[in-house]
């Protein structure tokens, strides 16, 4: 019997991830459009994720005991943190595509390998290596590049730079929650450690939609078929599927078919609201993408 479909099996899965993620900024903006405040747009995003997996939680409780479910101080403290950087990931980047273009706001909210290559260089004395500080360079260089540029085609009304700055905000909130959740993940099943973490990041983005007075509810059928494409696509299908893949190909790899998500997520934009790209947000574009590629080539040698 041939092999060959259980080795294509991690690059179809992680190739329908791919396109899982990039409808997220679409089905964000479908919801913005239904009035739905950004606050809850993520609230829900999490919350109905976190809901879907709860049988699951339960099937798992009830085949092992409570106990299973039993938590050290120290474990509880990291998902509670996870979350609410899971949160303000969200919120901050959800809210970026209110101000500025998808392409623009997917580019930059992507930039973490970057932040958490800084971040293992200041907490951890980690030295950065020549693909990492290449990768940075360029990356800051294309950003700058698509601030410029959104700074220049702003319109009356419109706040491009206040978008940007948003999403790498959110690229920044989903680099410490992805260093957090790699230590919390040693003790931790996946399928528990993501419904603590969605369900924590989903309350508290409730309480901040909440004690910011917007609707959590009362909005119409296509706003919340938008939440449930946004919770079942993006977060269920295409995290998961990310996840799952790095069992059988390399870490380095899935961070580099990450790539493809503002690329997809442009094409998307372009396709159902017409969003195209100027030229110098082009070349800043291009810049990142290499950068990113740059520095997630750099974790290769730093992999035991």
């Amino acid at each position: 019997m041939s092999t060959t479909p259980s080795r294509a099996w991690p690059f179809v899965v992680l190739g329908i991830g791919l396109l899982a993620i990039s409808f997220g900024a679409v089905l964000a903006r479908y919801a913005q459009a239904a009035q739905i405040p950004s606050l809850a747009v993520a609230a829900w995003r999490l919350g109905l994720a976190a809901l879907v997996v709860t049988p699951v939680v339960g099937w798992f409780c009830w085949r092992h005991g409570l106990a299973s479910l039993r938590l050290s101080r120290r474990q509880l403290g990291g998902a509670l943190v996870a979350g609410l950087c899971l949160a303000a990931h969200f919120g901050t980047w959800i809210t970026s595509l209110e101000y500025t273009s998808v392409a623009s706001s997917s580019a930059l909210v992507t930039t973490n390998p970057l932040w958490i290559g800084l971040a293992s260089f200041l907490l951890f004395r980690e030295v950065p290596n020549r693909h990492l500080l290449a990768g940075i360079g360029l990356s800051l260089l294309g950003s700058l590049l698509i601030f410029l540029s959104d700074g220049q085609q702003a319109s009356a009304g419109s706040q491009p730079l206040l978008g940007n700055g948003l999403a790498l905000v959110g690229s920044w909130f989903f680099s410490a929650y992805l260093m957090i959740g790699r230590r919390l993940r040693v003790g931790l099943t996946l399928t528990l450690y993501i419904w603590l973490a969605y369900g924590i990041a989903a309350l508290f983005l409730f309480g901040a939609t909440a004690a910011t007075a917007q609707p959590m509810a009362g909005f119409s059928l296509l706003g919340w078929l938008a939440l449930l494409g946004m919770a079942l696509g993006p977060q269920l299908v295409g995290h998961t599927s990310y996840n799952w893949a790095l069992k059988h190909v390399s870490p380095s790899f899935v961070a580099v078919v990450t790539l493809g998500e503002p690329v997809g997520c442009a094409l998307l934009a372009y396709v159902f609201f017409q969003e195209t790209l100027a030229p110098l947000q082009s070349v800043g574009f291009a810049l990142l993408l290499v950068g990113i590629y740059l520095a997630a080539q750099s974790e290769r040698g730093a992999q035991p």
